[in-house]
């Protein structure tokens, strides 16, 4: 047999629970801004079309000045092509332009929709044993309407532009 306490708090208790059954309007309303404020933190970190051009712009500025750089230290020369899908590296040894397929000059496509204008031909970048190059390029790449240039100079320097 219970006694009275008893019998009021287990009263007590189911009426606490019934009145606790659903969420109130204020939860429902934090919990859908915080999902919001994290689904736009999300949105605004992935890596639009402007970033994955710029990315591989500099991806193919920093291993054409390893090219140029290697062509110092080797003191011989290097050579970079470039075509709309792809671009690689040849080094000058017996008279002929051997190609590369080691890291970090190994041939490698254009990646994410990016695309190298090179009016319908292969553009041939060329640096002699001081890191000099034979005439200033200019590398345009695309994606989504959008350009990149990546140049380099009579000396060898390599720029990325707009």
């Amino acid at each position: 047999m219970r006694t009275f306490p008893a019998r009021i708090c287990e009263a007590f208790a189911r009426e606490v629970r019934g009145a606790e059954r659903g969420f109130t309007f204020i939860e429902v309303m934090v919990v859908i801004t915080i999902v919001a404020l994290v689904s736009a933190a999300v949105v605004l970190t992935l890596p639009g079309g402007e970033a994955k051009l710029r990315a591989d712009a500099e991806r193919f500025a920093g291993r054409v000045a390893a090219a140029r750089d290697s062509a110092i230290l080797e003191s011989r020369p290097m050579s970079v092509w470039v075509s709309p899908s792809a671009y690689g590296f040849a080094r000058r040894a017996r008279g002929q332009w051997q190609p590369l397929e080691d890291k970090p000059f190994a041939t490698t496509p254009w990646r994410d929709g990016v695309t190298a204008d090179t009016q319908g031909q292969q553009i041939r970048i060329t640096f002699d044993g001081t890191g000099m190059t034979d005439q200033p390029v200019a590398v345009t790449l695309y994606r989504d309407g959008l350009r990149r240039a990546v140049t380099v100079d009579a000396d060898g320097k390599v720029v990325i532009g707009g």
